[in-house]
């Protein structure tokens, strides 16, 4: 069988590192040697267990992509910065190149106006973690079935991540939506963000060797005269867990691509690829 050709972009990022490491590990994939990097990368090669692969600034992205396509037809994996999200989607869909996108932030309506207005398939999910998004799959059920289900109960989150993270979690701003849904008064910018490593390992308790690679969800709701209280919580350790979700749906955009009737410009969910599997 022909390995699939992947492009694993935004190294040197962790979360790259993992998911090239993986395609490098797996005889059914074939890692390309170039990565779209960010404009404060100041190295143009990466060595990755004695492979080496060149880093491509954002100047050059445009027209070493249209290389790349031309030679390889390859499949993105994009774990890049959330300023780089509907560029670097933009440049996916200019070239045909079909993609699975993890990176959050962005502007979340244009990056899907953009693969939809194209021919090129994606997958894109505010969370890769299979059982994380199952658990948001049935708070997205609830939100459909049971509109209001919460009306008149108040809500704290509180979600920490590692120092490097640029924005508000993905996961959490999906969640407060289902919740908003079902008659909770809540915006994003209510959310308690944690950055700060001292407090994450103090008040978190979170592992030191997981200080700079976690995501810790707590969704807490009272009834408004406090007789009843509900808690929500997701902890993740460590960036391992990312990678079979992310590859599950690089399957399923192989499939998808071997169907004529789905080689369109269509966007997936974590969900759809759940719900294939």
């Amino acid at each position: 069988m022909t390995p699939t050709q992947i492009m694993v972009n935004g190294l040197p990022g962790n979360v790259a590192i993992k998911m090239a490491t993986h395609a490098r590990a797996h005889d059914r994939f074939q890692l390309l040697p170039w990565s779209l990097t960010g404009p404060d990368v100041d190295s143009e090669t990466l060595d990755l267990d004695n492979f080496s692969i060149a880093l491509i600034r954002p100047e050059l992205a445009d027209s070493q992509l249209g290389q790349i396509k031309a030679d390889h037809d390859p499949l993105i994996i994009d774990y890049t910065h959330p300023s780089a999200v509907n560029q670097n989607a933009e440049l996916y869909v200019k070239h045909g190149i079909p993609f699975v996108m993890g990176t959050t932030g962005g502007d979340r309506k244009a990056l899907v106006d953009t693969v939809t207005q194209g021919d090129t398939p994606a997958v894109i999910a505010p969370n890769m973690m299979k059982q994380i998004v199952g658990l948001m799959a049935m708070f997205e059920y609830g939100a459909t079935h049971f509109p209001d289900l919460f009306k008149g109960f108040t809500m704290r989150v509180k979600e920490s991540h590692q120092k490097g993270k640029a924005d508000t979690s993905g996961t959490a701003k999906a969640m407060i939506s289902y919740f908003n849904q079902m008659g909770i008064d809540f915006s994003t910018e209510e959310i308690m963000l944690e950055r700060d490593p001292e407090r994450q390992k103090n008040l978190w308790d979170i592992p030191d060797e997981h200080l700079g690679g976690h995501g810790y969800h707590t969704y807490s709701i009272s009834a408004g005269d406090e007789s009843s209280f509900f808690e929500i919580t997701h902890n993740i350790n460590g960036r391992d867990v990312y990678v079979p979700g992310t590859y599950d749906a690089v399957d399923f955009l192989i499939n998808k691509l071997n169907d004529p009737e789905n080689r369109t410009g269509h966007v997936y969910t974590m969900i759809d690829v759940l719900k294939k599997n």
